[in-house]
């Protein structure tokens, strides 16, 4: 497969980070139904997601070995639902907690806890049979502390470290097309105006089956990696690679000059 809102905006401490699309794996299951089998070719959807953590520092009510709360997830770039591609999220933790495996069968994808220490965790997403995909692996080290340069530990401003990625469907079922089609999670080309699609199940259909986790909690801490921001990031990068360019020449300019000032006399 191919990485703010609320009233008065806190800051936020952390990093983001925009990976490469990830293309997943197709399922080797010989059991797909025919009608899953037909695939639009030359196409692909995609369903940007991010991934990461938040963590509070408790503070005064901080331990030894509680001293923050946090929380890791997997979410859509713009908080959309992700249950309609991903069935399941499996996080690995660190084994000194109780149930280091923690499966998540619905959004949205995300755990809780407290602790003390920072570690890797391994996320798997499992996807529905009709994506015909087979499980993504996803790698995340948890962050609670912030950075020097952002200042001491504070209850009212979070470490919030994420990633951007998208996922990609190449070839995508015509069923899995028309099932998620009109998701705002999912992104997919546009078909020919004659181009007919199989029906849609009713139960798929049927709004009261989504989540709507842009009512989480923690939306308001959320980094907005809207594509304009993209582009707008894209744009300041470039612009600075140019003026750092530019500098390079100014100062090649310069020693070249230098050079022949001093190799004029010992022409003469």
């Amino acid at each position: 497969m191919p990485n703010k809102s609320g009233a008065e905006q806190p800051e936020i401490s952390g990093s983001t980070q925009k990976s490469q699309r990830t293309k997943i794996t197709k399922s080797s299951d010989d059991n797909e139904k025919k009608s899953l089998a037909k695939k639009l070719k030359d196409s692909e959807i995609c369903i940007p997601i991010v991934y990461g953590n938040i963590a509070f520092w408790l503070g005064k009510k901080a331990s030894e070995y509680q001293s923050h709360r946090w929380t890791v997830y997997v979410r859509g770039a713009t908080n959309e639902d992700l249950g309609v591609v991903v069935k399941r999220a499996v996080f690995q933790l660190h084994s000194s907690f109780n149930n280091p495996t923690r499966v998540i069968e619905k959004p949205p994808f995300e755990l809780s806890e407290c602790g003390w220490g920072e570690f890797e965790i391994a996320i798997t997403l499992h996807f529905h049979n009709d994506v015909g995909e087979k499980p993504l692996h996803l790698y995340h080290h948890l962050k609670l502390y912030p950075e020097e340069e952002s200042g001491p530990l504070s209850t009212k401003k979070p470490v919030v470290i994420e990633s951007y990625d998208e996922i990609v469907v190449s070839e995508p079922s015509e069923a899995l097309f028309a099932r998620v089609q009109n998701h705002p999670a999912v992104i997919v080309p546009r078909l020919p105006a004659d181009f007919t699609l199989p029906p849609v199940p009713l139960e798929d259909v049927d709004s009261k089956n989504r989540v709507d986790t842009k009512d989480n909690p923690l939306n308001q801490w959320f980094t907005n990696f809207s594509e304009a921001d993209e582009l707008l990031k894209l744009a300041a990068a470039r612009q600075q690679v140019q003026a750092h360019i530019a500098r390079l020449r100014r100062q090649l300019t310069l020693v070249d000059g230098q050079h022949q000032q001093l190799k004029a006399p010992s022409d003469m």
